[in-house]
């Protein structure tokens, strides 16, 4: 079911993907983009609910002119954010997840910025401010939030990029191309969005075969960006390594502690090195990456990893 159809062109389009979620969480979602600086013909609101066993539509009487409402069966989070990036007609997209907030004093220095800057591919959001630069530039001198929540996105640099169905870590597959595609990036450290993290949700269960899935599909998301590395220009390809060099990183720093085995976590690395991911690349991205590159390729270095790692996640 759609309903309020715009016809307009938007300046932002908003997609936010429901499922399963108090209608209360999904209409403060919406009252934090009503309070922001856009006139009414300036933004598209797209709900796309993602076949919840109760839809919110009925509590959403208040907004009926304001969003458009989509009903699709239950396909995942990346089936229902492509849904809302084929029905978005906006010059730019906010991916918004329906339990979180955006912040209006933040948000509204991010509209600015692509009403003041009509060259803006992307605005990053909570980033020390910086000129613009390109997507690749960026990624290969810091590291990336990969959150698509995380940045606002001119809907044209998408071209036919879309989210992965099916898979975890979808947005760590997404983003990074996504910034390989973008000429033109203003980082910002404006705090733009409110980030809701609920103890029962998709990304802190942890309930084993959902951490296993997880493991899996970080790994599969590490080896397609490593392929797709290998067929990018010089510059793109070195933004891309410096990703894939990170989650790898991440990936084994999440083997040792789910696993708190050294069996397991040289069982890993064993993988990692038949695929060329491992040893990690000798660069100077970050001290923490150094240091934990240095430990891992040593046999003392691993086993004092697989050993100190579970204790520091105690302390803190």
């Amino acid at each position: 079911m759609i309903v309020n159809q715009q016809e307009t062109t938007p300046l932002v389009s908003f997609i936010i993907a429901y499922y399963e979620l108090p209608a209360k969480m999904l209409c403060e979602c919406l009252d934090s983009i009503l309070a922001l600086s856009l006139k009414p013909e300036e933004r598209q609101i797209i709900i796309v609910d993602d076949g919840s066993a109760h839809s919110p539509l009925p509590e959403l009487d208040d907004y009926v002119n304001d969003v458009l409402f989509l009903r699709q069966k239950h396909q995942g989070l990346s089936v229902a954010r492509n849904t809302g990036i084929r029905m978005a007609t906006g010059r730019y997209l906010q991916f918004v997840d329906a339990d979180d907030q955006l912040i209006k004093s933040g948000y509204d220095h991010c509209l600015n910025l692509i009403r003041q800057h009509h060259d803006a591919d992307m605005v990053l959001f909570e980033i020390d401010d910086e000129p613009p630069t390109s997507g690749t530039s960026f990624m290969r001198h810091h590291n990336i939030h990969a959150a698509a929540w995380s940045y606002l996105v001119r809907r044209a640099t998408l071209s036919d990029l879309r989210f992965t169905p099916g898979i975890f870590h979808e947005d760590e597959l997404f983003t990074p191309q996504l910034l390989i595609r973008a000429e033109v990036v203003y980082p910002t450290k404006a705090n733009a969005y409110c980030y809701n993290k609920r103890p029962n949700s998709i990304t802190t269960s942890m309930d084993g075969p959902h951490v296993e899935k997880r493991l899996t599909d970080l790994h599969q998301v590490i080896r397609e960006l490593n392929q797709l590395a290998d067929r990018l220009p010089k510059n793109d390809q070195l933004a891309m390594e410096r990703r894939v060099a990170q989650l790898t990183m991440d990936y084994l720093y999440n083997t040792i502690m789910l696993s708190r085995s050294l069996a397991v976590t040289r069982q890993c690395i064993t993988q990692l090195r038949s695929e060329g991911l491992f040893p990690l690349p000798d660069r100077n991205y970050t001290t923490k990456y150094q240091w934990f590159r240095r430990l891992s390729n040593s046999k003392l270095g691993l086993a004092t990893l697989v050993k100190v790692l579970p204790l520091m996640k105690r302390e803190r």
